[in-house]
């Protein structure tokens, strides 16, 4: 099945969409596809089955999601800990995940006339290596895609990406980028894989299961959590509306919860520079206490080269990521 399924909403459909689009509307939500195995006992069909009806359900859900204007969607389609599943499954799932990303690269034209801007999250070294050419090239086909967005998070746990960036920020600090003291809570949300996205608004799982599974911990603190007992293969339109009600419902307190944690971390961030500046005056003002005017100028400029620092920093980071990919991408994809 195609990653990109055509066709309208049907008329009820349309008018239920229109209702809910005159409310506050997520612009990025997030989806823990739960329920393909016992979806497949259900019908006593085989896993690798139940699997293939995720899939098709997941192009479904993002032509519902692109009817309702919803332009960036993240799902986790393989956690770290599902390489502790049996072989067997482990292998059906990384050839299912080649079959189609193929299917993606031969739809590249679709794509780029819908814009659709591909990206894959998690550590892409513990996937075959053909696996790994076929997504770095989806990847870079579609990096200059901006219309909407599709964030794959593909052998990840988000304690592992939480982990990663903190090496990235200590390699930072190896190359001379960065100093220690320019660590915090805002670098490393940079630092993530999913720096370049927005927080999701509204996270939805399916299946019943009321727990996060170890999926955008950092980035969900202030989103929307819904829990569905339909399974993914099962999930409806309905199901999607009715989740977007519960944003809607919630979207006050949500935003008011996300403004004050901006300011926090505005005054977080302004209060460790005056250390710094402190700091740094007291071992240079030769045992003399700086007047207001000093300090605040000595502030203004500290402030300055850090965020220069961090800046060339995050660009660097950047063209390292960029690199992986593209050298990926130059190597002959496998038979």
């Amino acid at each position: 099945m195609s990653w990109i399924k055509e066709g309208d909403l049907n008329l009820l459909e349309k008018i239920s969409a229109n209702v809910l689009k005159a409310g506050p509307m997520p612009k990025h939500v997030a989806f823990i596809m739960d329920g393909n195995r016992r979806f497949a006992r259900k019908k006593n069909m085989e896993r690798q089955e139940g699997h293939m009806q995720g899939f098709n359900k997941l192009a479904e859900t993002l032509r519902w999601c692109k009817h309702l204007n919803i332009p960036e969607v993240t799902v986790y389609a393989f956690s770290i800990e599902n390489f502790k599943r049996t072989k067997e499954e482990v292998d059906g799932l990384m050839e299912l995940a080649k079959q189609k990303f193929e299917r993606l690269l031969e739809e590249r034209d679709n794509l780029e006339k819908h814009g659709v801007c591909i990206r894959v999250l998690g550590d892409l070294n513990m996937l075959p290596l053909d696996l790994q050419e076929l997504i770095a090239k989806a990847v870079v086909t579609t990096r200059a895609h901006n219309k909407c967005f599709l964030n794959v998070c593909f052998a990840y746990t988000s304690r592992y990406e939480i982990t990663n960036a903190v090496r990235e920020m200590a390699w930072g600090v190896e190359q001379g980028l960065i100093k220690a003291s320019d660590v915090s809570e805002s670098l490393l949300s940079e630092c993530l894989y999913s720096n370049n996205s927005p927080n999701p608004d509204l996270l939805i799982r399916t299946s019943g299961e009321v727990r996060l599974s170890d999926f955008l911990l950092w980035q969900t603190s202030h989103s929307c959590l819904v829990f569905q007992s339909v399974l993914w293969p099962e999930y409806s339109f309905w199901n999607l509306c009715e989740a977007i009600l519960q944003y809607q419902l919630n979207h006050k307190s949500i935003q008011k919860a996300r403004e004050l944690h901006r300011e926090h971390q505005a005054l977080q961030q302004l209060e460790a520079d005056r250390a710094c500046v402190a700091e740094h005056l007291q071992h240079h003002g030769n045992g003399k206490p700086a007047d207001a005017q000093r300090r605040q100028e000595a502030l203004l400029h500290y402030t300055a080269c850090r965020e220069d620092r961090v800046q060339d920093f995050l660009e660097a980071l950047k063209h390292k990521r960029n690199s992986f990919f593209s050298d990926l991408c130059s190597k002959p994809v496998l038979a």
